[in-house]
């Protein structure tokens, strides 16, 4: 029903650049804010750039002034574009969606989290 399908991942040298894609289908992606994580091997699932609804970004200091996030709401797909890639960039990138939306006159919602399959990312000095 609803998927996330990354792709734009692959082997960059140091100082590169790549763009990630995360196409998301069935009819959420309106509603949803959208994040990008990663995780290097042996390490922790970290939150690396998100945008809202009305396109508010935050990114984490790490990928400050590096990565960009942006979305498009016709073709349904949220973008990150990494720029200066460092070898500490490494590691697999998720797309995951934040679900809301009102369903009734009085007020009800409905809450759901959605996770892409993860594209890998791998930057060599």
């Amino acid at each position: 029903q609803v998927q996330l399908v990354e792709s734009g991942g692959g082997l960059v040298q140091a100082g590169g650049s790549l763009r990630l894609s995360c196409v998301v289908s069935g009819n959420i992606f309106s509603d949803s804010s959208m994040d990008w994580y990663r995780q290097a091997p042996g390490q922790e699932r970290e939150l690396v750039a998100q945008i809202t609804t009305g396109g508010s970004t935050n990114y984490a200091d790490s990928v400050k002034g590096r990565f960009t996030i942006s979305r498009d709401n016709f073709k349904k797909t949220v973008y990150l574009q990494m720029n200066n890639l460092k070898p500490e960039d490494t590691g697999d990138y998720y797309c995951h969606a934040r679900f809301s939306r009102v369903v009734n006159v009085e007020g009800a919602t409905v809450k759901k989290e959605y996770w892409g399959q993860g594209t890998l990312v791998t930057v060599s000095s």
